[in-house]
Parts: structure tokens; sequence; C-alpha cells
């Protein structure tokens, strides 16, 4: 009976860890988007986007979301003695 107990455990901290890792990497992947398509209005438009806009959604906030996600996927499991 405790075995099913730590083996049902293990399979929800696995699940947790799994979701983490992938928001992590949906994050990353959101990231490179958001640079990606800064990048691709500065090509698009001559002189590029307005300042504010060009100094808080552009690339910071993107790199800012790829290593909050890349915070979220490395994290390691807690492991019981």
């Amino acid at each position: 009976m405790n075995s099913s107990n730590q083996d049902n455990d293990a399979m929800k901290s696995y699940r947790r860890s799994r979701r983490l890792v992938r928001i992590g990497q949906a994050l990353m992947a959101a990231g490179c988007l958001v640079i990606l398509s800064h990048w691709i209005a500065h090509i698009v438009i001559e002189g590029g986007p307005p300042g504010i806009q060009d100094l808080l959604i552009g690339y910071p906030t993107g790199f800012a979301v790829i290593v909050i996600g890349a915070i979220m996927a490395g994290q390691s499991q807690t492991k019981k003695r």
C-alpha cells in the first residue's frame, strides 16, 4: 500500500516537472517570436517602431521571456531522501 503512494507521488512529480519544461519551452518559443516580429518591424517600417515601443516591447521583452522560459525549463526535480 505504501509503495502505491510512492509511485503515485513520483508520477505526480514527473508530470509536474514535464509540464514546467513544456511551459518553459513554449515561453522560449514565444520570446523568439517577439524578437522575430520586432526585427521584421524594423525591416518593414522605415526608421523602425516608435521610441517607447522600441525600448519596452522589442528585444528586451523577447529576451526576458526567453530567459524566464529557460529558467522554468531548467528546473530540476527535488529528490526525496
